[in-house]
């Protein structure tokens, strides 16, 4: 457990008839918390605002009446419930949306582990908004995408996100979280299903009841008890086996699950985002993927665009993003990216697409920071390597012509067929490609395109 989980964290304490809040002081001392005790003190109309906060309240301050806050001031702020463990499923005491309870007798390590846990994901739910608040996209195709997403986001319905492997599914699925009126309050829980281990699949998903096996010392939620009240996000869902697929979609239709060891049975209530980038269409009809369990996750689809589709402007408004940020407070130098390495930076291909984008830009970011100059021969050389990198021989098979002079056609016929389909207006036809007029005239230029051209030319397969 690190200390950075508790900088600039404030716990407000309602300990009712209950004597908890020097316990927790005590608890806490050798980390940098404000404790407040709030019982019967009056507090600022909006004392959470700009702080990390959680309220920690013993069930006794609800009974005595001594809970002076009202309850809509603790929207967005975790609540830790202090009572009987006996009561801890009574729905009357313990509403939904807070689920994080500790018994009277609750030791130092119990309190610091639950506030360890809840102030990461206050700060991953932070991190998540600052992150959709900088989403870079200029281009038409990716503009358009982040408007459907904005859409649907506050919808109940479940969500399949389509697309090559490090266009950013995961981002889109946090914009969907974002942006539930309901959904939004609650937990974020990203799961990548092609990292299940065999044989674990019932316990990290349904969880398991105190004793059930050996080991199983304490009792544990599942993903789907975790994602109550909130989004539950599965990426690579196709490579999810058939057998599991079953136990999901019994789950799915039943909103409710069992833990490994017990009969009783716990509802459930998150909303399901899905992301792929496999074609789930052709896996159902290979008999690989469940039909029934396909039609359930995609009742909504999102196709992500790689990065060759978004086109030039995106590749280098995303680097300069992230140089910039890699370059913060390095006396102005993220301030202005020379021309000559933007025009590298869009002329390369990144099969890994924004991901492997933004390895680069960090790459050229740690060289800036360290040398204090835009080293043109030292960056050119640390990109090299990239350069180099066709979407062939990045899946490990050398590159050959054929390929380049294959790709470099189909990039040629798509200009020529942008450029028809808006009259030759060269700044129209920019926009659709999701490129600078600047940069359409270079490529133009670069395929020998004629203006007025009558036709495609099959230089593929010259």
């Amino acid at each position: 457990m690190t200390t950075s989980n508790f900088d600039q964290l404030s716990l407000y304490v309602w300990e009712g008839k209950v004597d908890i809040y020097d316990r927790v002081v005590q608890c806490m001392s050798a980390f940098d918390v404000d404790v407040v005790h709030a019982d019967g003190r009056p507090l600022p109309e909006d004392p959470f605002i700009n702080q990390w906060a959680i309220a920690v309240i013993s069930v006794t301050a609800i009974e005595s009446g001594r809970l002076t806050l009202n309850p809509e001031m603790l929207k967005g702020v975790p609540v830790v419930w202090v009572g009987a463990s006996a009561r801890d499923r009574d729905a009357q005491i313990y509403p939904p949306e807070y689920l994080h309870v500790l018994p009277y007798d609750f030791t130092g390590a119990e309190l610091r582990g639950m506030i360890a846990k809840l102030a990461r994901q206050l700060r991953a739910h932070s991190t998540r908004i600052d992150e959709e608040e900088v989403f870079v996209a200029r281009s038409a195709c990716m503009l358009e995408l982040l408007e459907e997403a904005r859409t649907f986001a506050n919808c109940d319905h479940n969500v399949l996100i389509r697309g090559e492997t490090g266009v950013g599914k995961e981002r889109i699925a946090q914009l969907l979280h974002n942006g539930h009126e309901m959904y939004a309050k609650g937990p974020f829980v990203a799961v990548n299903c092609g990292a299940i281990p065999d044989g674990l699949f019932e316990s990290l998903f349904f969880g398991h009841a105190k004793g059930s096996f050996t080991g199983a010392v304490h009792a544990h939620k599942g993903y789907f008890e975790q994602a109550t009240g909130g989004t539950l996000f599965l990426d690579e869902i196709g490579d999810l086996p058939r057998y599991q697929q079953v136990k999901l979609l019994r789950v799915l239709e039943d909103n409710a699950v069992t833990r490994i060891g017990s009969t009783t049975s716990i509802r459930l209530d998150f909303r399901l985002v899905s992301a792929t980038n496999r074609d789930l269409r052709e896996m159902v009809r290979s008999g690989d993927f469940r039909s029934d369990l396909f039609y359930r996750l995609a009742v909504i689809e999102l196709q992500v665009p790689n990065l060759e589709q978004r086109g030039e402007e995106d590749k280098i408004a995303i680097f300069k993003s992230h140089v910039q940020s890699v370059l913060q407070g390095k006396d102005g130098l993220g301030d202005e990216v020379p021309f000559w390495l933007t025009e590298l930076v869009a002329s390369m291909e990144y099969p890994g697409n924004v991901r492997q984008l933004r390895n680069v830009a960090e790459r050229v970011g740690v060289i800036v920071r360290q040398t204090g100059r835009w080293d043109q021969a030292l960056i050119q050389r640390a990109l090299e390597p990239v350069r180099d990198m066709t979407p062939a021989n990045a899946a490990g098979h050398p590159a050959d012509l054929a390929d380049r002079r294959r790709w470099d056609g189909n990039e040629r016929n798509r200009i020529i067929a942008a450029l028809n389909q808006h009259g030759w207006k060269r700044q129209d036809a920019a926009q659709h490609l999701g490129i600078s007029r600047k940069v359409l005239w270079e490529k133009m230029r670069k395929y020998q395109i004629n203006d007025g051209e009558p036709g495609i030319p099959d230089i593929a397969g010259a």
